[in-house]
């Protein structure tokens, strides 16, 4: 008869570690889900700042290609100067970051976890538009300084009259 009352503690032993470990995992489930507004806000705000970095570093790039712009002809490089004198689209885009900043810290601790959601995505979105806008700027500016250094090249071995702007004969 000794192995009914053992029988009976274990069960009970048992019981009750299941009982703590349902605890346990309910625990660890609604930390999560409570966190997960925390997290959002987090993402949010590290988007934020992806994306001021990488408009700055685009404002950065569009700056050191008007160097290379600089050394093409006026009558050429006109367009290619209109293009990368886009300061006040840059201002624009770090004004639209500010103001996402300005909208998370006014409505942040209210918005539901959807809101953030929707407000990381499309703050993705552009920033990924203005990271291949970059690359693009990056390999047409490549281009643009092995064209150009090519053609002062070639202007060098020209002979002076007919040169370009040295009022050569006509």
């Amino acid at each position: 008869m000794h192995g009914i009352p053992e029988r009976r503690v274990l069960l009970q032993i048992a019981v009750a570690i299941a009982v703590l470990l349902v605890i346990l995992v309910l625990g660890l489930l609604l930390r999560w889900w409570l966190g997960r507004r925390e997290r959002a806000l987090v993402r949010l705000l590290d988007g934020a700042d992806a994306l001021e970095e990488l408009l700055k570093q685009t404002r950065g790039r569009m700056a050191a290609l008007q160097h290379v712009v600089g050394r093409v002809p006026d009558d050429i490089g006109a367009v290619a100067r209109a293009s990368l004198d886009a300061e006040n689209q840059v201002q624009l885009a770090l004004r639209n970051v500010l103001e996402h900043r300005l909208w998370i810290a006014r409505h942040g601790d209210s918005a539901t976890h959807a809101q953030l959601d929707a407000a990381w995505e499309a703050m993705e979105r552009a920033r990924m538009n203005i990271a291949g806008q970059l690359e693009r700027l990056e390999r047409v500016g490549t281009d643009l300084a092995d064209v150009t250094q090519a053609a002062v090249e070639q202007a060098a071995r020209e002979p002076p009259a007919l040169r370009r702007g040295d009022g050569g004969a006509d």
